[in-house]
Order: structure tokens, then sequence, then C-alpha cells
């Protein structure tokens, strides 16, 4: 059975410094090695980081045209270890910049709030307790 050992997400973005500053605001860190000034990577953890290129940039890794953040090509969802944190991030990021996505969503073992970046890219930001998902 094939596992990854990392996993790099890669995402256009308009603006560098401002990506960096937003987040920043919400609390990451960042890998300064491969970041400059056409790329940020965001640390989500010791296996997952976001890369996000500007777009022009991005363009160089395919042939397919590149969303200018009026579309949705994908929804990013990161894990938190508590409801509070999630609700931390959320907040946060929406008092810089972001919007709401969908309303917050409680199902009991998991919980679910989400915003679209300054970017316009979708982050679902989840807490869940899988001791607790129903059967």
């Amino acid at each position: 059975l094939m596992k990854a050992n990392q996993i790099f997400v890669n995402l256009p973005v308009k603006n560098i410094e401002k990506t960096k500053e937003f987040w920043s605001k919400l609390g990451f860190a960042f890998n300064e090695q491969i970041s400059d000034e056409k790329a940020v990577c965001v640390i989500l953890n010791e296996t997952a980081s976001v890369m996000f290129l500007t777009e022009e940039y991005f363009e160089t890794f395919t042939s397919r045209p590149v969303p200018k953040g009026d579309t949705t090509q994908a929804i990013v969802a990161i894990g938190l270890d508590t409801r509070e944190e999630v609700d931390q991030v959320v907040n946060t990021a929406l008092a810089n910049g972001a919007t709401q996505h969908e309303e917050p969503e409680d199902h009991g073992w998991m919980y679910q709030n989400s915003f679209w970046d300054i970017n316009g890219l979708a982050w679902n930001v989840v807490f869940a307790d899988m001791s607790q998902i129903p059967t």
C-alpha cells in the first residue's frame, strides 16, 4: 500500500506579500527556503504545506487555464484540534479580509466553519472526533 510522506497543495494567487501577511495573521509559519517573490510556502504541519504561487508562476506548471478567482477549482479542508481553534482561525480570517463561505455546521462528532480567503480560495476548517462517528 502506497503512502505519501508529505503533501504540497499548490494554489494560484494574485499577490504573494498580501497572502503571506494574511496567513501569518492566522498564526501559520512559512518555509522560507522555498519561498520568494513568486511563491510562499505555508506550513500546515510537519507533513502538509500549501504553496501559494503567483498566477503567472503557477501558469508555468500547467498548459491549462488558471482560474482567476471567479471560479472554484477546489475546496481545501484543514483539521484543527478543537472547535474553538476552528472558530478562532475563521474569525481571524474574516477580520483580515476573508469572507464567510458557509455558515458553521455542527454534526456532533464533527464541527466545521469555512471562508473564502483574500484570493477567493475556499477553505473548510474542521474539528472531528473520530471516536464519536455514528455507526
